[in-house]
């Protein structure tokens, strides 16, 4: 049985260690007790609801259940923290992604149909996935994988092998070049 009062003097290390060799998720639950206002608080910090940021918090929590890593850690409150604040990530995508698809459709419900607007965002899916392969594929992957596939940098370093700095640069030197990449092609539009 877990002790409370020993508990609070154990490390996170020696708290992943006891639940590693003991494979008890108890030993987990206290470490991640000890997160709980830390993880609560970056989560109305990005999802600005804090009923929001409590479901997240269990989503993380789950997510450490079924998928924490098999190698030590040295700074599991670190580690934790950027899952955290990639989970707000992904369901800040996922709802921005949400509403504007409802966007779209109350649009076309409407009927106020521009042919001249469909006519322009045509353009610019064909000139962004043109310029998607002029990107290095390091940057073309991640940015797919990112953007179209809604994976957070974890599941990209996980799928292709990646280190987190490496997810992070693909991501923006890819975004800053497909800007690049699409202004000179509406440029030469004009």
């Amino acid at each position: 049985m877990v002790n409370k009062a020993t508990n609070i003097n154990l490390s996170d290390e020696e708290l992943l260690k006891l639940h590693r060799s003991a494979a008890d998720s108890r030993w987990l639950g206290v470490l991640l007790e000890r997160y709980t206002v830390l993880l609560l608080g970056v989560g109305i910090k990005y999802l600005k609801d804090k009923d929001e940021a409590a479901d997240a918090v269990q989503q993380v929590f789950l997510k450490v259940l079924t998928s924490l890593p098999e190698e030590e850690m040295q700074n599991f409150k670190g580690w934790l923290y950027i899952l955290m604040r990639n989970h707000c990530y992904q369901l800040l995508r996922n709802k921005k992604h949400n509403q504007g698809e409802a966007a779209i459709e109350n649009h076309s419900a409407s009927g106020d149909v521009d042919i001249k607007e469909l006519y322009e965002l045509e353009l610019t899916i064909d000139e962004l996935n043109e310029s998607l392969t002029e990107l290095d594929e390091g940057q073309q992957v991640c940015i797919k994988l990112f953007y179209l596939h809604k994976m957070t940098y974890q599941q990209i370093m996980e799928q292709k092998g990646f280190s987190f700095m490496q997810v992070k640069s693909h991501i923006q030197n890819g975004k800053r070049k497909l800007k690049k990449l699409l202004l000179e092609k509406r440029q030469n539009r004009k």
